[in-house]
């Protein structure tokens, strides 16, 4: 089978993401949380809380792997759950004034912490790196939905 152009592209996307991912993990557990936990409190963050299905949406994370994550910053006092007022059967996830605290302190360190890797790059740098992603994965997501 040739070899197509496009694999390198492939190969360096993942590479990237795996790196990207394990240098964020690395300073995320540094603030003694996992990357999940840390992505459950950024989300809800300057929020009022979100039910499980709008967290899941906005944080990828499946409902199974939410729940144990929920549960472990519920029992670090980072998160509360509540009734949701419209609706029975849901229940609200926020922030309590412990788990505000954190985010108040995480989450702009961790903004800096990774803006550190983008020094270097110019405006249009960024602005072509960021296009070429958004082409990219448009072009995967209609893809997704035609098969």
């Amino acid at each position: 089978m040739p070899k197509k152009s496009f694999l390198p592209i492939v190969r360096e996307l993942v590479r990237c993401y795996q790196a990207f991912e394990s240098h964020s993990a690395l300073h995320i557990r540094s603030m003694g949380l996992t990357p999940a936990q840390f992505d459950i409190v950024a989300t809800l963050g300057n929020t009022d809380g979100m039910s499980f299905k709008e967290l899941g949406e906005k944080t990828l994370i499946t409902k199974g792997t939410l729940t144990g994550v929920v549960d472990r910053l519920e029992a670090k006092q980072l998160v509360v759950r509540s009734a949701s007022p419209t609706d029975g059967r849901s229940q609200i996830v926020s922030l309590t004034a412990k788990g505000e605290a954190l985010f108040a302190d995480t989450f702009p360190a961790h903004i800096s912490h990774m803006g550190r890797v983008f020094v270097n790059f110019s405006a249009a740098d960024l602005k072509q790196a960021e296009t070429a992603l958004r082409q990219l994965r448009s072009a995967l997501e209609g893809t997704q939905e035609s098969a």
